[in-house]
């Protein structure tokens, strides 16, 4: 079967389209070094106050559209206990995040993993949804946070719990 130039054109189009959608995640990354300590902020505003972000507990992931999802650990002695109790740290996203069902949209939230639940609150410290968390008793070297690359999406890991999710 002999192809005529057009439709030769055509089928080459369609297989670029086809490829650029499927293949986004494919340059999506996990960010280290120099770029992600250039990212991280140095503190972040939260429940009324500011407090000091642990670099050393930070992650970040870039999408292939160049857009970041941060979070990082934070001081919070100097929070309410009851705050303190939900909050760990700072979850910064330009890109639509789905956990479990959850969708969380474009701007800058706390966090905190308790209770074998993932807790997303809004920078006045209220509620936005919690996930259940999952527990990799697998994993070889448990770290305060990170974030890892799945077939399917993502982990966020806190220590040996995380919860997957999807960045769109």
């Amino acid at each position: 079967m002999k192809l005529n130039p057009r439709t030769a054109f055509l089928v080459v189009i369609q297989l670029s389209v086809l490829f650029w959608l499927i293949c986004p995640a494919a340059n999506a990354q996990i960010v280290t070094g120099d770029e992600l300590n250039k990212v991280i902020p140095k503190s972040y505003f939260y429940a009324g106050q500011s407090a000091p972000v642990q670099e050393r507990n930070s992650v970040a992931l870039k999408n292939s559209a160049g857009k970041f999802t941060l979070a990082g650990l934070v001081d919070t002695s100097g929070y309410s206990t009851a705050i303190a109790a939900k909050y760990q740290g700072f979850l910064i996203t330009e890109s639509k995040l789905t956990f479990d069902g959850a969708t969380l949209d474009p701007g800058a939230y706390g966090f905190g993993f308790k209770d074998g639940k993932l807790i997303v609150t809004n920078v006045a410290a209220a509620d936005i949804f919690s996930v259940p968390s999952r527990r990799d008793d697998q994993l070889k070297h448990p770290v305060p946070l990170k974030f890892e690359k799945t077939d399917a999406g993502y982990r966020f890991y806190s220590g040996r719990n995380y919860v997957a999710f999807k960045v769109e």
